[in-house]
């Protein structure tokens, strides 16, 4: 008899909605963050990184473009495990947690944002509305 089981990812069934599959909830608390809170927490920590960057380098210039980069890195690596997630997450309402539950630790943090910075990797998601860069640190983003 054939097993009824997916052997693959393209087997999978898709979500009814983001984070059933990771057995969070459909809304309200511990559920997925999503796309609007995403959003806008990401234009919170970029305009304070854009903002810290102007005491280093003058608006315009390239070397302001790295430094914005490089301090919203920085943010992101610092926040994320000691208080839960960046300026932005937390003001709208969300965390970072590990799937696995506990603490997030400093890898986590460090492998989401490499990838986080690389804007791409953010861009693709799967049902649960994950982005890859969450995948691959192990980690979902959640409303608190």
């Amino acid at each position: 008899m054939p097993d009824p089981s997916p052997r693959t990812f393209g087997e999978l069934e898709p979500s009814r909605w983001p984070g059933e599959r990771l057995g969070l909830p459909d809304t309200g608390r511990g559920s997925v963050g999503r796309v609007g809170r995403r959003l806008g927490a990401i234009a919170i920590d970029w305009g304070l990184a854009l903002l810290i960057a102007l005491l280093f380098a003058p608006y315009s210039s390239l070397t302001h473009s790295w430094v914005t980069l490089v301090i919203f890195a920085i943010m992101q690596v610092v926040f994320i495990p000691t208080i839960g997630g960046s300026i932005g997450h937390r003001l709208t309402g969300m965390r970072v947690v590990p799937l696995t539950g506990g603490w997030v630790g400093v890898r986590r943090p460090i492998v989401r944002t490499l990838l986080l910075v690389l804007v791409v990797p953010a861009l693709v998601w799967d049902s649960d509305q994950r982005g890859f860069h969450d995948k691959v640190a192990g980690t979902v983003l959640i409303r608190v």
